[in-house]
Parts: C-alpha cells; structure tokens; sequence
C-alpha cells in the first residue's frame, strides 16, 4: 500500500500518572499521544507513539485556598485528567498547599546563596498545550507568516525545540528558519512585546554555547536587540512620566483616582512583560560578551549606560543579571570611568544590604572591582557603605567579599580613623580569635594588619585583655601575619607600647631561635619599635647574647635583605642608650654596617637606616670618639650628603653638624664639601679653563693637577688673585699688596706698565706683561690700560705667521 492512499489521520490520547512539581507550585500530568495513518479501508498504515507531559501551575494556590474547589475546576478545565482522579488531584493539592517552599527564590529568602545565574522562567506568551516537534518545524515557520497571534504561537513552538540543546544542532542548519526569525523581529517587536520575547529567547539558547556565538553574530541578532532594549527603555520612561502625570492629576481631583488606578495596573502589567524581555536581552548579550571584541563593540554602542538605566528598576532577577553584566565590564578602566560617570555607587548604595542573597553578593562584587579606584572607595565612605558593610561580617554568605572590600576601604590613611566609629575591630578580632585553623583567613588577617597601623584603632585593639590574648595566639601558632599586625601596634607611642614590656622575653627567644625567617622579621621589628626611655637595652642584649647574633646577620650576604635591614633598626633603637652604644661600638658592629653600607648603597631604606645608626651614636661620647677617630664612617656621610633621597640628605646633614661640632678637622673637610657642592658650576668652569690653557702639559707633570677637586680649594690662591706666566704667587699674598694686574708694588717694577703682553692671531705671545721683546719679538707701545697704541698689522713683524 502507498502513501498516496493514506486518507485518515487517527489520534488517541492516553491517560497516565499525575505528580507534584519538584519545585514549582504545579501538577505535572504524564500522558501518552498515539497517532495512527489510516488508509481509505481503515487498515492502519503508519503509526507513532510518544510520552508527554502537560505542566498545570497553581499559583493562587495558598495557606487559605480552598483545595476542594480547586481540584475540581483542574479536573473540569483539563481534558486530560479523567473525573475518576479528582480525589487523587485534591490530595496532591494538598500536598503542594503544606510543602515547604523549595524553589530557589525561596532559599534565597532564607539565606541560602546560589551563585548562578538562572535562565527566565515560563511567561504567558511561551506556554502552550500543545507539544512541539522538530519534524513539524516547516509548519511552526509558515506561522511566521501569519498575523500577530499566529507569529506568537509559531516562535513559542519553536522556543520549545529551541530550550532542548539536542535539538539545537539540527535548529542552526535551518537558516531559512533563522532568517525567518530574525526578520519578524526586526519588523514586529513593537507590536508585541510576547511575540520580541520569544524570538530573542531563541538566540539566547543559542549564545548559552559558544560555537553557536558565530550563528547568533551571522544574523546580527546582538546589534537587533542592543536596540531593541535601547527603545524599550525610552518606552518605560515616557509610561511612567505619564503616570506621574495621572498621580498627581488624581491627588488634584479624587475623581479622577480610579483612573489613576486603572492606569496603575495596567502600568504594572506592562513593565512585568517588560522586564522579562530585557531579561532575556541582556542574558542573550551577556553570554555573548564573552568574546572581548564583541564587547567592545557593545561598548561603543553604550551598553554601559543602558545597564545602568536598568539598576532603577525592582525586579531581583533582572537586577543580578544586570549588576553581573556590570561586573564583567567594570575590568577595563574605560568602563569604570563610564560607570563613575554615571554615579555607579550612589545607585548601588541602594541594593546594599537587599533581602535576596544572591543580588547582595554579586553587588558587594561590584563594589569590589569598583573600590581599586581611590576616588570611588572615598565616595562609598561619604555615602554610608562603611556601616553596612561592617553589619555583613556576620553573614557567612558575604564575609569573604566583604572582608577584601573592606580591605581596600582601609588601604586608604583617611579612611582607616573611620572604622574607630563602627564595630569593625572588636567583630575583626572576635574572629582571629576564633579562627579554627592554625593560621588566620589572608583577607580577615590582612584588613586587621591595615587597622592597626592607625593609632587610635591600636588603642581600642588593646583594650581588656585584646593585646595579651593576640600575642598568646601569634606565639602558639607562630603566625608572622598575625604577629605583623602586633608590630604595627607596637609602632604607636603612648600607653600601647609600654604593653609590649612583659612580652620582650618571648619576643627576643623567638629572634634567637626560629628559624622561620618571616616570623623573625616581624619579632625585630616589634623590638625595634619599643623606643622606651626607662627600658635597660643592655640587659636584653646581654641576657640573650644578642651581640653576636646581630653582628652575624649584618655580614654582607649572611641574610636576606628584609632581615637586614629590621636588625639595622634594631640597632638604631638600642644605640639611643648610652651602654648599648658603647658595647655595640666596642665588638665591632660600626665597621660591620660600613661594610654593609658599601654593599647596599643602592638600597635606600638600608643606607638610611644605617645613617640613622650613626646619628644615633654620635650622641654618645664614647661612641662618638670611636666613629670619628678609629671609621671612615664620617667620609661615607659626607660621600652621602647630596644623595637622591630626601630622607638620607636630612640624616646626614644632621649627623654631619653634631660631628662638626666635636672635630675640627672634620669641620673643615665639610665646611669644603659643601663649599664644593654649592659653587660646583663655577668650579667645573674654572677647571676647564685650566685644562684649555694647559694643553702643553702633560698629566704626569707633577706640577701640574688636572682635576681641581684632588687639592683643597683653599690652597689655589690662583683662583682668587693672579695666575702669570705660569707661575704662581704666594698663598700668603693678599690683594692689598698687588698691583691691578697682580704684580707685587715697589719691587723695582714701575706701576703701570708702558706696553703689555699681547696675542696675535695664532695665539702668539709677542711681549711679556711689561713690553720686553720675547724671543726676538718686536717692542708693541700700549698705553697706560695695556691696549696697543695705533694700528697693528701682524704682517708689518717678521715672526707673525
């Protein structure tokens, strides 16, 4: 028999087993479809089987509803379910009525946290009774031809296909169907927001895998919807300035209140329908925003000021797309700008804290990326975030992000005093304490590091018995970040430091014996830090034997260079006591730090503290006799007195006048240093000077020094009064017993001279200063300044060449 003869098409429903919804307020009711090919005999010609299900939501279904009722208007509306089940359907009502809410809205309610985005939930234009089937996709096409309805029920049968990703491969081979698509949504998203909802719906199952991304960009879908949402936007903002106009009209005349009323609902009808199709738009671009250069180009098509129009709204689900489309933008410095520019943090104020976990967190991750920007971290501080945030830590859902947020907040020195007014320090403590583990959380640890460097956070640190049980934990767990922020503690002056007193026994056993190097670091700097007057230094260097130790260290390459430099400090702070000096001058430690100067003079931080070491010991007579008389240490510091670094300069100046004060040779070597330094033009001007003149000499002229600076400057009165004929006059001259020309009076020489040395052209000399023939060189007349009298021509003298 052929197909040509086939005449009837037979269909036979089957009824089968009903059940709850496993997350929804729903029954879902399983039936079998059987379709039979009858021929014009009636003998059966081709026949199909297949399971279906039809789902049947409830959702006026509550605590007060009337279950009875209700399972008697399903049974009567849904042909599926025969009248002999109505008991069965009542009891599943039952159920659904007494079950607790499991859906992921609701675990949210409840404190639970997600962490994903969810794809939109059904919508009344997308459910249908029917069942769609990918052989019948030619039909669901030809739909699209049709009117409005027809387009509506056309996509919602191909969105069906579309939701099954095994369908998908098949889907994308169709691009008639796909052309299909995109045209009627370019053409008639304006006449039907459903009809918009489902085309993009489509290509958002598409963009959610990335080898479909070149399809969705074939058909230029992203550009379609970017402006899609761009005039839907426009649309929400003229339907509520129409009815701010209707309100206020309303608050005018009550009889216009039910108006208002009506246009109210309808308002709320409209943006329900409304949000869920930016939803599914901004899913759709979001997914393919994975490709940098596609978002780039969403960028220049202002994709940032669209979202950020889109965070007024109140509709949670929309909002966490939006702030994770946000999120993924705020990476690139040009879209925080844009975002800052739009008052990014005033609009995100408001969503901190929210009641739905999953908006709080992907905001506080926002604010995260946000607070890199120092000028955006001050304004979260103007606008009131330091509280809120502080209320997070308790919420386990939140810590961790609001932990590094905070964090940034508190790199800032402004900002660290205003954390004195919330609950931040004693909730941050609580916490170190009762960590679990060994050592604290990096984030937690590190925020408390940042607050302990403000004085009055230290202080309230402190507090009760804040700082003994600190320690107690740094100590058992032997924690160097722990420890790190009981240093900067101990770097406040006041009654702080002096708490440190009764632990300097542990302080100074963890120095001699650990042999992590961090942990060692942070126990120096602790003790370098204790810069009490009434505290016996020689007492804690003697009772651990700590002299040897530290001039162990300071041997160039016996340590890493961080080690080093917190045991320079350590000197530095003993060497203010006058005992400690002399001991640390007598074993030998001032040559080791002139050894260890010579080897780091590129590391400004050790030189300076090295400087500082001998500014401290020039105060003590004993030491200061030692650095003077027996180190070069004096010629260092003058070699470091024009150094780049401010901080270095100021030390050695200072250092440099206490030694001037006490050492008069020293005095005047820096006394020229500086007399060096501040005429250095003038000098290198007069050296190569001498250096023009002298070409004839040779440098192994003893006679002769080429470089101004290898003698004292006091000692070339050449400089000062006369330089002639290559002698020299005696230092001890004066200018009030030289003639204007520099030659001694009364010697036998008359006063003015009647003729004067004289060049010619080829830098000749033709007559000494007094015009005496040099040579054989004519006698030149000049007059009483020493000027040629006449004119002179050199070819007029035989030895002119």
């Amino acid at each position: 028999m052929q197909v040509e003869d086939a005449r009837y098409l037979k269909r036979k429903v089957k009824g089968g087993s009903i059940d709850v919804h496993p997350t929804e307020k729903a029954l879902v009711v399983h039936y079998e479809l059987e379709a039979t090919i009858l021929a014009e005999t009636g003998d059966p010609m081709l026949g199909e089987r297949k399971e279906c299900q039809k789902i049947i939501r409830v959702r006026s279904l509550n605590s007060t509803t009337d279950v009875a009722s209700l399972a008697a208007e399903v049974v009567e509306r849904c042909k599926l379910i025969h009248p002999s089940k109505l008991p069965e359907v009542e009891q599943l009502l039952y159920y659904l009525q007494n079950r607790k809410e499991t859906s992921s809205s609701a675990g949210v309610k409840k404190g639970e946290l997600t962490g994903k985005l969810k794809e939109p939930p059904p919508y009344e234009g997308m459910e249908l009774d029917e069942v769609a089937n990918i052989n019948d996709i030619e039909e669901y096409v030809e739909l699209l031809y049709e009117d409005i309805p027809e387009k509506v029920r056309g996509t919602a049968l191909i969105l069906q296909l579309a939701r099954n990703p095994d369908n998908l491969d098949e889907l994308h081979l169709n691009e008639t169907a796909l052309g299909a698509l995109v045209r009627v949504l370019r053409e008639d998203w304006k006449r039907s927001v459903e009809l918009a909802t489902n085309i993009i719906y489509i290509f958002f199952c598409f963009s959610s895998f990335s080898q479909f991304h070149g399809l969705v960009a074939h058909f230029k879908a992203g550009a379609l919807v970017m402006g899609i949402v761009e005039q839907e936007l426009k649309r929400h903002q003229l339907w509520s300035e129409e009815l701010r106009k209707k309100k206020k009209t309303a608050d005018e005349n009550p009889q216009m209140k039910k108006d208002y009323e009506k246009s109210l609902k309808k308002f709320h009808s409209l943006v329900k329908k409304q949000e869920q199709l930016l939803r599914v738009s901004f899913y759709l671009l979001l997914n393919l925003a994975e490709d940098t250069k596609v978002e780039v180009k969403m960028r220049n098509k202002n994709i940032v000021p669209l979202l950020m129009k889109t965070l007024e709204r109140d509709h949670h689900e929309l909002l966490i797309l939006v702030v994770s489309f946000l999120k993924k933008l705020s990476i690139f410095v040009e879209n925080k700008n844009e975002m800052a520019a739009n008052q990014i943090i005033e609009k995100m104020t408001k969503l901190v804290p929210c009641d739905h976990e999953d908006l709080l967190n992907i905001s506080l991750r926002l604010l995260l990326n946000l607070s890199f920007d120092a000028d955006l971290r001050s304004k979260m501080i103007k606008l009131g975030l330091l509280p809120k945030l502080v209320m997070l830590l308790g919420n386990e859902n939140h810590r961790l992000v609001t932990l590094c947020l905070l964090y940034h907040i508190s790199m800032d020195d402004k900002a660290k005093s205003m954390f004195t007014y919330t609950d931040c320090i004693p909730v941050v403590i609580r916490l170190i304490l009762e960590c679990p583990t060994d050592k604290v959380e990096i984030e937690l640890i590190s925020l408390a590091i940042n607050l302990a460097c403000n004085k009055r956070n230290a202080q309230i640190i402190c507090e009760g018995n804040g700082l003994r049980l600190l320690m107690r934990r740094a100590l058992k767990f032997c924690d160097p970040l722990l420890l790190k922020m009981i240093r900067n503690i101990s770097q406040h002056d006041g009654q702080t430091k002096h708490q440190f007193i009764d632990y300097i026994s542990d302080i100074a056993s963890i120095i001699k014996n650990s042999d992590d190097e961090e942990l060692v670091v942070e126990a120096l700097g602790i003790l370098a830090n204790l810069t009490i007057p009434d505290l016996d230094y020689e007492l804690i260097l003697r009772e651990y034997n700590l002299v040897p130790w530290i001039k162990n260290k300071l041997e160039p390459g016996a340590a890493e260079d961080d080690l080093v430099l917190e045991v320079v400090m350590l000197v530095g702070t003993v060497a203010m006591d006058d005992a400690c000096a002399a001991m640390l001058a007598n074993s030998g430690i001032i040559q080791s730090l002139i050894e260890l100067l010579n080897a780091k003079q590129e590391d400004d931080e050790i030189v300076c503290q090295i400087v500082y070491v001998f500014y401290q010991m020039v105060f003590h007579e004993a030491t200061r006799e030692v650095i003077i008389k027996q180190t070069q240490a004096p010629a260092y510091l003058i070699d470091l007195m024009h150094d780049k670094n401010a901080e270095i300069r100021k030390v050695c100046d200072n250092t440099l006048d206490i030694i001037s004060e006490f050492d008069e040779e020293w005095s005047v070597k820096i006394k020229l240093e500086k007399f060096r330094w501040h005429n250095s033009q003038w000098l290198e001007m007069v050296e190569s000077q001498q250096m023009e003149d002298g070409d004839g000499i040779m440098y192994g002229d003893e006679s002769y020094s080429p470089y101004i600076q290898e003698s004292d400057i006091l000692d070339r009165p050449d400089l000062f009064y006369g330089y002639e004929d290559g002698e020299l006059f005696d230092g001890t001259m004066t200018p009030d017993y030289v003639d204007e020309f520099g030659h001694p009076l009364n010697d036998g020489y008359p006063a003015r001279p009647e003729s004067a040395m004289f060049r010619n052209g080829a830098g000749i000399e033709m007559a000494d200063g007094y015009g005496m023939p040099i040579d054989g060189y004519h006698h030149i007349p000049v007059d009483e300044f020493g000027n040629p009298i006449g004119s002179l021509e050199f070819e007029d003298y035989p030895y002119s060449h």
